[in-house]
């Protein structure tokens, strides 16, 4: 019928290979699909997200068609999704979990992240598997023979350095290297931390952490001596590699991601854009990487980290001992979000107090939250209830609560500095759409026998060709006819595409009726989507290499989180002949070690050995003693062990605790807890890592 479009071909490029190492790809948290679609719209390459159970995040589940509609957003821009399936499992949940992944792969998930090495054993659908941070890769030796067994992608430990990463870039060439750039820093290295499960008996290998790191420590020395009172000593400030991201490049780096599957909409479209952007200048200056989905971002914001829940930043240790050495590591004064400065107190009144604001350009709303430290150095705060605007760079506070209360008990005062940890015009800004993402395409329009075809081609080379049978005729206006046809061919509004290049490759100045040139255009984009779709390919499993290659240990301790006989299978069948079960097991009654970490209280205090080094009087008189960490009732004792720099909090298990388990045990059998595996009968028991002395 003339006039009207129909699709000639469509044509897509051959199956894609898998993703070549020189791809970069920005991996984004979502807690619900929502957030997950704006992650993607904001510039994620990929998105992690929890399904429908068995994430680590226990609070943050999805129903299956919540993950179908993500993935099927995701996959319209060729972004991946990643389901979270990272807690250690007993027995009893293996089969739920094995549904699980073969639901979530129906669903068109992309990868399971996986802690459970007893999933391995399991009848898995052919998804690609990730290895999560639980899985504590810090050396060489692990990322291997976790790359061997089958993971296409692990995320390394946090505490590495770029030394350290380049190392075991070395050793693995066929997985991808994930690395996390943003967000909450766990004090401990993942997978090693179980004070949660000892003092509350929720475990973090289990999704349900009470996280102890983030409360008020009385620390005193081996002689009882108070050396910090109250302070928060085992928190750590945020996570911000933004200036880090080249050399993380160079070390090996191809998958950069954010944390944080808890944080709302507004985080996640803030931080995400915010990576997107300083990506996208990293892929201008390096022609030699490309990024790993299509489409560039536009957004209605400036994105700014700083403006988000946040506790400090810093780099931890990828510049190796730097930021230790600088004092940036530690939120010690508090794990809360002290926020942005924007003045000070300059009068205090009945029913409000007056701030000079730091620039004429500060606006403070109605709704704000703004915050000051007491005289005791604790951090307090309000809300606004009305800001009015005085003179000048003044503002006049009506505060949420009464003004003799703030002054009494939270000490707010005259010449208090004032910050900002909630900007209600910011949150509005981003309650609303704050991005399009669209592909570039290039479009031609030729005449045929019977009428006029448009090609159309996107960035990645995928190609569709749409024709339209309509009688040649002469355009009265040459010109004009021709601006009108580039006009109508551009307008791809509505679609996922914006138009790079359109030529009009007539030999003669043909008119084309604009119904017609939006005819072909629509179909044109819908012919691209579908070839597209048509293209895409699900990411390839990896193969575990065969005959199984060994584990890098013989024995394994409670460090290794097995929690069910499918993953102490795993490890007997590559060459492990003791297992020994993981704590929520509670064969470790004693004090051990509760956690392991990089962070050094003792050096953070200023009384570390190496610290006083060439120092005159006080060389050789500091030793690295044991500490005491008391939080109300409870009492963990510090252990350094100097030689790797590492730190171990010991402790036990809460009779409470043990005692909730065994109620829990009666009522349900088949949860029991696991016991340890002997595999050679004639080996002893392991004796387990206890703290250094």
């Amino acid at each position: 019928m003339p006039g009207t479009a129909r699709s000639l071909r469509a044509t897509c490029p051959p199956r894609r290979l898998p993703m070549p190492r020189a791809h970069l790809e920005l991996l984004a948290p979502a807690r619900d699909a929502a957030i997950g679609i704006e992650a993607i719209n904001h510039g994620a390459d990929a998105v992690y997200i929890g399904g429908p159970a068995f994430g680590a995040r226990d609070k943050a589940g999805n129903p299956l068609a919540e993950i179908e509609k993500l993935c099927r957003h995701a996959h319209r821009f060729g972004a991946r999704i990643f389901i979270t399936l990272n807690t250690i499992l007993r027995d009893d949940e293996l089969e739920a979990a094995r549904r699980m992944a073969w639901d979530v792969w129906r669903a068109g998930a992309d990868a399971l992240i996986v802690q459970d090495m007893g999933l391995l054993q399991l009848d898995l659908p052919p998804i690609q598997l990730h290895a999560s941070t639980q899985t504590d890769i810090r050396t060489p030796e692990k990322a291997r023979f976790l790359q061997d067994v089958g993971f296409a992608q692990m995320v390394l430990a946090r505490e590495l350095d770029l030394r350290q990463i380049s190392a075991i870039r070395a050793q693995v060439q066929a997985a991808t290297l994930e690395f996390f750039v943003h967000g909450a820093l766990c004090v401990a290295y993942s997978g090693q931390c179980f004070i949660s499960h000892a003092h509350t008996g929720r475990s973090a290998n289990r999704g349900s952490c009470s996280q102890e790191c983030r409360l008020p420590y009385t620390v005193t020395d081996s002689q009882g001596r108070i050396v910090a009172h109250d302070k928060h000593v085992l928190s750590v400030k945020d996570n911000n590699q933004s200036a880090n991201l080249h050399a993380l490049v160079d070390a090996g780096i191809r998958s950069f991601k954010i944390e944080g599957r808890y944080k709302d909409m507004a985080t996640v479209k803030n931080v995400t854009a915010h990576y997107r952007q300083l990506l996208d200048q990293l892929l201008e200056a390096r022609p030699e990487l490309a990024a790993s989905s299509d489409g560039r971002c536009r957004y209605t914001f400036t994105p700014d980290p700083d403006r988000g829940y946040n506790r400090g930043a810093t780099d931890y240790f990828v510049n190796g001992r730097r930021a230790l050495e600088q004092g940036d590591i530690g939120a010690f004064d508090t794990p809360k979000h002290a926020g942005i400065a924007v003045g000070h107190v300059v009068q205090l009144g009945p029913e409000h107090f007056d701030v000079d604001a730091r620039s004429g350009d500060t606006v403070l709303n109605n709704g704000d939250a703004l915050t000051w430290w007491d005289l005791q150095g604790e951090l307090q705060g309000v809300p606004v209830n009305v800001a009015q605007k005085l003179g000048g760079r003044g503002w006049r506070i009506f505060p949420n609560a009464p003004m003799e209360a703030l002054k009494t008990l939270h000490g707010l005062r005259k010449g208090a500095e004032i910050s900002r940890n909630r900007d209600m015009a910011w949150e509005r800004l981003l309650e609303k759409k704050s991005a399009e993402r669209l592909i570039a395409v290039d479009l031609h329009l030729s005449a045929t026998a019977q009428g006029f075809a448009l090609d159309i081609t996107d960035e990645r080379g995928h190609h569709a060709q749409v024709a339209v049978a309509h009688p040649h005729e002469r355009a009265k206006d040459a010109e004009k006819a021709r601006q009108t046809v580039l006009e109508k061919l551009s307008a791809l509004g509505g679609t996922l595409f914006e138009a790079r290049h359109v030529q009009i490759g007539f030999a003669e100045p043909w008119f084309l009726p604009a119904s017609v040139a939006n005819a072909l255009r629509r179909e044109a984009a819908a012919a691209l989507e579908a070839a597209r779709a048509a293209a895409f390919q699900p990411l390839p499993p990896a193969a575990p290499v065969q005959p199984p290659v060994p584990y890098p240990e013989d024995t394994l301790s409670y460090l290794a989180n097995v929690y069910n006989s499918q993953a102490a299978a795993f490890y007997a069948r590559h060459g492990v002949k003791l297992v020994g079960a993981a704590y929520e097991s509670h064969e470790e009654l004693g004090e051990v070690s509760l956690m392991i970490t990089k962070h050094c209280v003792r050096w953070s205090l200023s009384l570390c050995p190496k610290q006083a080094k060439g120092v005159v009087g006080v060389q050789g008189t500091v030793r690295a003693e044991p500490m005491t960490l008391q939080h109300g009732p409870d009492k963990l004792t510090l252990r350094f062990d100097c030689k790797p720099c590492e730190m171990h909090v010991v402790g036990a298990i809460r009779k409470n605790v043990l005692r909730d388990t065994a109620r829990e045990v009666r009522q349900a059998p088949a949860e029991a807890p696991l016991k340890f595996y002997r595999l050679r009968p004639e080996l002893p028991l392991p004796v387990h890592p206890k703290a250094p002395a």
